[in-house]
C-alpha cells in the first residue's frame, strides 16, 4: 500500500532521506569521513527544518519502503533570491521510477503548499518536458543553463 508522510511523522526515515539526496545531488567525490559528515549536516538541517513555515519534505513509502520524497523550501536558488518558495528535490528510487510516483508526490506537495497557504511554488531544472506535463509554467533560463518554472496554486 503507498502512503504520503509529512518526514516530520516519519523521522526513522531521514537518514536514508540524506544519504539520496547527497547521492543524487551532492559531490561525489568524498572521503568516507566527508561523505559521514555530509549526511550528517543534511540530517541536522532536515531537523532543523521541520517547523519552518515554508519548509515541508514529503516522503512515499510503500509499506515500510522508501520509494521517494519531494520538498518545499524557502529558498532553492541563489540567481533568484527574490523569488520563494521553491518545490525542490523530487526523487524516486531507480527501482521505483516509470510507475508514476513521481505524479502522487507532484500531486501531494501541490496539495501541502495549498495547506501552507502558497500561491506559487518555483522550481529549477535542467530538464526538458517534464514539469509542464506535470503543470508547470517555463518562467526563464538562468545563465547556467538551468530552468525556472513557476506552478500556480489555486488557493
Amino acid at each position: 500500500m503507498l502512503r504520503i508522510y509529512n518526514i516530520k511523522n516519519k523521522k526513522e526515515y531521514i537518514e536514508e532521506v540524506a544519504i539520496l539526496t547527497q547521492n543524487e545531488w551532492g559531490k561525489q567525490t568524498l572521503t568516507s569521513e566527508e561523505y559521514q559528515d555530509k549526511i550528517n549536516r543534511k540530517v541536522q538541517k532536515i531537523l532543523k527544518n521541520l517547523d519552518k513555515k515554508y519548509y515541508s519534505k514529503l516522503i512515499l513509502l510503500k509499506e515500510n519502503t522508501l520509494v521517494g520524497f519531494i520538498s518545499i523550501f524557502e529558498h532553492d536558488c541563489k540567481e533568484r533570491p527574490n523569488l520563494a518558495p521553491w518545490y525542490a528535490t523530487m526523487f524516486v528510487k531507480e527501482e521505483f521510477r516509470g510507475k508514476g510516483y513521481s505524479r502522487i508526490l507532484n500531486d501531494a506537495i501541490l496539495e501541502e503548499a495549498k495547506k501552507k497557504k502558497i500561491n506559487r511554488l518555483y522550481l529549477k531544472t535542467r530538464l526538458d518536458n517534464y514539469y509542464e506535463k506535470l503543470g508547470a509554467k517555463f518562467l526563464e533560463i538562468l545563465e547556467n543553463g538551468e530552468k525556472i518554472y513557476c506552478f500556480e496554486i489555486g488557493i
